[in-house]
C-alpha cells in the first residue's frame, strides 16, 4: 500500500535520483562509517546509504514508516521524536566516539532539531541535513547581511558551514512550496569555551529589534550584568561578527564570576 505523506509531520519525499545521487556523492560515505539518518520517509537516501556503509540506524517518528523500514535487514530503527533522541548515547551504545548524522530535515521543527543536536555536538563528526533554502541562508549567513541572526552566530560559534547543494521543489512528492537546500556542518575542533545559556541570551537580547542600535537593547542588558568593558553598542545587531559576540559573552561570564 502506498504511503500518503503526512502533514502534521512535515513530509515531502524525496523522489529525484539525480539529486539523490547529489546528496549521496556530498555525504560521501565510506564503508563501516557509524551514520544516523534523521527521518528516513521512504529510504530514497537511505539505501544508497547503506549500499556505501553496511548498516544504517534512523530515527522515524511515523509509526507505518518505522514498521515498513523495520524489514530491512541493515538498519536499526528508532521510532522516536529526534528531539527526544540523546545522540551522545546512541555514538556509546554503538561504541564510537563520533557519529555521521543526515537527513532531509522536517522543516517545521528544522531549527528546533538544530539546536538539539548543539548538546551532543562533542560525539558528532559531522552533519549534512535538507533544509528550507531560507534556513540555510540564515545558518550560514556573514555580517552585515539581512540573514544574518541568531540562528547564524549560535551555529557559527560551533560548526563550519556551508551550503553545498540547490534542491528545487519538484525533486519532491509532494513538492513543497519552497526552494531546499543541503548544508554541510563540520564541528570546530577547538571553540571558544562560553556559557552556552548565556551567549545564547546575549545573542537574542541583541538581535531582539534588529533596526535599531545596540545600546537600545543590549546596552542595557550588560548594564544589569554589572560589565565594565568597553562595547560598541553604537552598532545594529547584524554588524557585530560571530567572534565579537562570543568574546563579549567569555568577559561578562568572567564579570559576573568576580573575577
Amino acid at each position: 500500500m502506498k504511503h500518503v505523506a503526512r502533514k502534521r509531520f512535515g513530509q515531502h519525499f524525496l523522489a529525484d535520483a539525480g539529486v539523490i545521487d547529489a546528496i549521496v556523492s556530498e555525504i560521501d560515505p565510506r564503508p563501516g562509517d557509524a551514520m544516523v539518518e534523521i527521518g528516513p520517509g521512504l529510504a530514497a537516501l537511505t539505501q544508497p546509504l547503506v549500499e556505501r556503509i553496511g548498516a544504517l540506524t534512523v530515527v522515524e517518528l511515523d509509526r507505518d514508516l518505522a514498521v515498513r523500514l523495520r524489514e530491512h535487514p541493515h538498519l536499526r530503527v528508532i521510532q522516536a521524536d529526534v528531539l527526544k533522541v540523546d545522540f551522545r548515547a546512541v555514538a556509546e551504545e554503538q561504541g564510537v566516539p563520533r557519529l555521521r548524522v543526515v537527513g532531509n530535515l522536517p522543516y517545521n521543527i528544522s531549527t528546533p532539531i538544530l539546536f538539539h543536536l548543539l548538546q551532543s555536538v562533542d560525539r558528532v563528526a559531522d552533519q549534512h541535513f535538507m533544509l528550507q533554502k531560507e534556513v540555510v541562508d540564515r545558518m550560514v549567513a556573514a555580517p552585515s547581511t539581512a540573514d544574518y541572526g541568531r540562528l547564524s552566530v549560535m551555529l557559527q560559534w560551533r560548526y563550519a558551514m556551508e551550503n553545498v547543494l540547490f534542491v528545487p521543489p519538484e525533486a519532491f512528492e509532494p513538492p513543497p512550496k519552497v526552494d531546499s537546500a543541503v548544508v554541510r556542518m563540520v564541528p570546530r575542533e577547538h571553540p571558544v569555551v562560553v556559557d552556552e545559556g548565556l551567549l545564547s541570551e546575549l545573542v537574542q537580547v541583541s538581535f531582539s529589534q534588529r533596526r535599531k542600535l545596540l545600546r537600545h537593547t543590549l546596552g542595557h542588558w550588560l548594564e544589569q550584568k554589572g560589565y565594565g568593558g568597553n562595547f560598541d553598542v553604537q552598532r545594529r545587531a547584524e554588524q557585530v561578527p560571530v567572534a565579537e559576540y562570543l568574546e563579549l559573552a567569555v568577559a561578562v561570564s568572567r564579570d559576573n564570576a568576580g573575577w
